[in-house]
């Protein structure tokens, strides 16, 4: 097999806080191979953005302790400095930011955010990298490219700002695209457009895209491959085949049982999970972290338990017997009542 683009080993990042030390990531790894769309889901403060913007070596708090590393092209992004890195950044791996209100700077034309990019990166002129942003915005989809590339960000809608973060994102052609997000705060109807666009751009563009995201209906739709994160650990990782259509872990399952089925009778309610999402300051991390949330949990769930691959590249980190746990999964996800 060739070797990943983007190789995560044993991700820890901490904050140095009056109470202590805080763990915000505990120890992930995973990889993006090339051309692969990989879907990272959990709950709001699961710890996704942080190991993101870690990635991309945007945490530069003095009380963050980062630990680990992460191989882009075989080399440590966690021990490049100063220009080597800041040419990475942006050119060969490029982020779309979760909120697009607030991605772009307000005094500035969508031109000049774009333009700006190329030419940190290309040796262009200012023409050049213009002609070059029209061009992009044609293909995100905004309509009157040429005049709207003097546009400021208030005259776009919502939607029309994630397409110029996204053309932002893509002018210098990045070997991987994070998107954190992207969908957040848009409509519907806008949502399923975005998320067509970066399928249609992802294979026009051959980037991998590393796509950040709570919703597993959006992770149905994009991904190749699945990490499901809960309290800044890795709770399965698989094909998306196998994490939908057989998912092993109980959070898995919490998660999947709270998408509206899409056929047969109509639930009367959406089951939920219990409790609420951990606190990285208050979590007990000499066991499983989902466990105070979990209906199945036992005595056994104390240590925390590794990541087990039960089928190939199928794995989870959960003591349940194998053999017990489609019986176990359909007594959580099963809807609570019919309604006609």
């Amino acid at each position: 097999m060739s070797e990943p683009l983007l190789d995560v080993r044993d991700l820890r990042v901490s904050f140095r806080t009056r109470g202590g030390l805080v763990t915000a990531v505990d120890g992930i790894s995973f990889t993006v191979g090339r051309g692969e769309v990989v879907g990272l889901v959990g709950e709001s403060g699961s710890g996704k953005s942080v190991s993101m913007l870690t990635v991309l070596r945007l945490i530069d708090n003095p009380n963050c302790v980062i630990e680990g590393e992460v191989l882009f092209k075989g080399q440590n992004l966690l021990e490049l400095e100063g220009e080597v890195l800041r040419k990475i950044r942006g050119q060969e791996i490029a982020m779309v930011f979760q909120d697009p209100m607030t991605a772009l700077t307000p005094v500035y034309t969508a031109g000049w955010h774009i333009s700006e990019q190329i030419r940190a990166h290309e040796k262009v002129s200012k023409k050049a990298a213009m002609d070059r942003a029209v061009q992009l915005l044609e293909a995100v989809g905004i309509p009157n490219a040429p005049e709207r590339v003097n546009s400021y960000p208030h005259e776009f809608s919502g939607g029309m700002r994630q397409r110029v973060v996204i053309a932002m994102a893509l002018s210098c052609n990045p070997s991987l695209l994070i998107a954190d997000e992207p969908t957040t705060a848009l409509d519907v109807t806008i949502q399923a457009q975005i998320l067509e666009l970066l399928r249609v751009l992802q294979k026009e563009f051959g980037s991998s895209i590393l796509l950040i995201t709570h919703d597993m209906g959006v992770v149905s739709q994009m991904s190749d491959r699945v990490l499901v994160m809960y309290g800044g650990r890795l709770g399965a990782a698989g094909p998306r085949r196998e994490v939908m259509r057989d998912p092993l872990h109980p959070y898995t399952w919490g998660l999947m049982g709270a998408i509206p089925p899409t056929d047969g009778s109509r639930a009367a309610r959406l089951n939920a999970i219990p409790g609420t999402p951990i606190s990285p300051a208050d979590a007990d991390r000499d066991r499983c972290l989902f466990a105070p949330r979990c209906r199945f949990a036992t005595d056994a769930c104390r240590p925390q338990p590794p990541l087990i691959a039960h089928k190939p590249d199928h794995a989870d980190a959960c003591v349940l017997p194998y053999a017990e746990r489609p019986a176990l999964r359909v007594q959580a996800i099963s809807p609570l009542g019919v309604r006609a």
